[in-house]
């Protein structure tokens, strides 16, 4: 399981629709983020390399959990 989870039901563990919730959350965020970035007079080329990298995991993330449903 991922560490990016926070929903949990009473036995502790997270259900798959929370987990993909929260993945697609935080691709939403990363979006937002690399948008952000990259619209700055003096875009960071190592943030939006390291905004691209983490949306791009959980992206993974994102479609190995829909296989498994």
């Amino acid at each position: 399981m991922s560490n990016t989870m926070t929903a949990s039901n009473a036995n502790g563990d997270v259900s798959l629709k929370d987990q993909i919730h929260n993945l697609e959350q935080q691709h939403c965020d990363l979006d937002a983020a690399l948008r952000e970035a990259e619209a700055r007079p003096l875009p960071d080329s190592l943030e939006i390399s390291d905004l691209k990298r983490k949306k791009l995991a959980v992206k993974d993330q994102l479609a190995e959990l829909h296989g498994t449903e």
